[in-house]
């Protein structure tokens, strides 16, 4: 049956005429439908934005990392002088065991307890007040290294050699210092020299790729003082800033760590004479009484020139940094207090002993 018959005839071909009808109806409100699901725009309400979150101010980042320490020395200090107006033998004793809590050394607490007796004769404060004043003066002769740090080279590049046993957070804080460097509008080159393992290398290069900064990286198991040198030439050809150079952190073998730090820093001295311009040893503040052990071990096998502490957060025992800082006499350059990039910043003695004194 031809169209031309339906259209002469259309009243002998009603039911053809129907279907016909009926088809093309369907075959409209299908394009139709489609068009509009395609073009549709779905509004958007306030319960489906997700407000990205705003990052806290460093102050009030230090606030709360040091917080477990603060809160430990402060009801320690309460149950000590707790209706006490007078400073007796047996105070003092537990004072001690307070202070060595938290980590800041035998030696240390018995300078701090010293200038406690020494002040408690003053007739104008509580026995507290003068106990707290005490300690902070003191602790703030301590970390005197710190206060008095001299500024970092302007050689450009600032080479930095970044040393630690590996689980303190070595390469993680490598990333953190770049970023820092970065906000500070400073080129970063980053080295991956720590060629023992292969996921130093891989989380420096996902660290590069967070921070858009290139990595100098061999195959695992390659010579570490191969890279530094490759690094420095890639360095100073880019015009970089500061060049942070990740190493291996073995310290079962000191003979052998030895060998390849005097290696690498050979090596870098070929191209700059003075390099590296810094060693700094990462330390995990959790760790307490070790990073007194890793700082003697190191400084065996290194020309330390300055220290990060790690993970204040993580720990009631931050005053560690203080009776590392009187033992070693090294400036504490950074520390960490979080998980993010921005919670690696540099230390202020002044603030982190506000903080866990107030």
């Amino acid at each position: 049956m031809s169209m031309e018959n339906i259209i002469a005839n259309p009243s002998e071909h009603l039911l053809e005429i129907a279907i016909l009808a009926t088809a093309i109806l369907f075959l409209l409100f299908s394009v139709g439908w489609l068009f509009y699901r395609r073009t549709k725009v779905t509004p958007i309400t306030l319960q489906d934005e997700k407000p990205k979150p705003i990052a806290k101010p460093w102050f009030e980042r230090l606030d709360e990392g040091l917080s477990r320490t603060r809160s430990a020395l402060r009801e320690g200090l309460a149950g000590i002088f707790s209706g006490q107006k007078t400073l007796t033998q047996g105070m003092l004793d537990n004072l001690h065991e307070i202070l060595f809590r938290a980590d800041i050394g035998v030696k240390t607490v018995d300078k701090l307890i010293e200038s406690v007796r020494q002040a408690k004769a003053l007739p104008e404060d509580s026995s507290l007040d003068t106990a707290k004043k005490a300690i902070y003066n003191k602790s703030l002769e301590f970390l005197e290294p710190s206060l008095n740090a001299k500024p970092l080279s302007n050689s450009k590049p600032l080479i930095i050699l970044i040393i630690g046993v590996n689980g303190v957070g070595k390469t993680t804080s490598i990333g953190k210092l770049a970023a820092y460097f970065k906000s500070q509008n400073k080129s970063v080159l980053l080295c991956a020299a720590d060629t023992f393992r292969a996921a130093a290398i891989e989380q420096l290069q996902v660290w590069g790729e967070r921070l858009d900064v290139k990595v100098v990286a061999h195959q695992q198991g390659s010579d570490p003082a191969a890279v530094a040198y490759d690094s420095v030439k890639a360095a100073t050809a880019r015009g970089s800033d500061v060049l942070l150079i990740d190493t291996a952190g073995r310290l079962h073998n000191k003979q052998d760590l030895m060998k390849e730090l005097e290696k690498i820093k050979r090596i870098l001295a070929k191209d700059v004479p003075d390099a590296p311009h810094e060693t700094w040893l990462i330390l995990d503040a959790t760790t307490g009484q070790n990073a007194f052990q890793q700082v003697q071990a190191f400084k065996s096998v290194a020309d330390l020139s300055g220290l990060i502490f790690t993970k204040l957060d993580g720990t009631a025992k931050g005053g560690v940094l203080i009776g590392v800082s009187d033992e070693f006499k090294l400036p504490i350059r950074f520390i960490g207090v979080g998980e993010q990039a921005e919670d690696l910043r540099p230390f202020v003695a002044k603030d982190y002993l506000d903080k866990i004194f107030s």
